[in-house]
């Protein structure tokens, strides 16, 4: 079975126990582009209360209602992916230079690696 077939098997035997909230850990870790979607296209779509861990940020862009930036352990950001995915937000905490264009309505990162401030 592979990553995604296990991960897309865990949610499902989550949701045939009634859940009504999900705590996902890197769901779409090793996985391909094609599936790390899927994932989180069918996790967005239940009607219950998902709290996940995404060190992608154009996922989490994609397919969260609400972001907490941490920085060290400590709440660098709290709102909206428009409110918190912004450069001026994102390059203190990462220390790389951030651009962020909007595609389709949804914030996405270019992060420009050695010339972190």
């Amino acid at each position: 079975m592979s990553g995604g077939e296990r991960r897309r098997a865990l949610i499902a035997w989550a949701l045939a126990q009634a859940a009504t909230h999900l705590l996902l850990d890197e769901p779409t870790n090793h996985l391909d582009v094609r599936y790390q979607h899927e994932i989180l296209a069918l996790v967005a779509g239940l009607e219950l209360c998902t709290v996940a861990v995404l060190h992608d940020l154009n996922l989490a862009a994609r397919y969260c209602d609400a972001l907490v930036l941490l920085d060290r352990g400590r709440i660098a950001a709290a709102g909206t992916p428009d409110e918190v995915l912004r450069p001026e937000v994102i390059e203190p905490v990462y220390r790389i230079t951030a651009r962020r264009f909007d595609i389709e309505g949804v914030p996405q990162l270019l992060f420009a690696p050695g010339s972190g401030r």
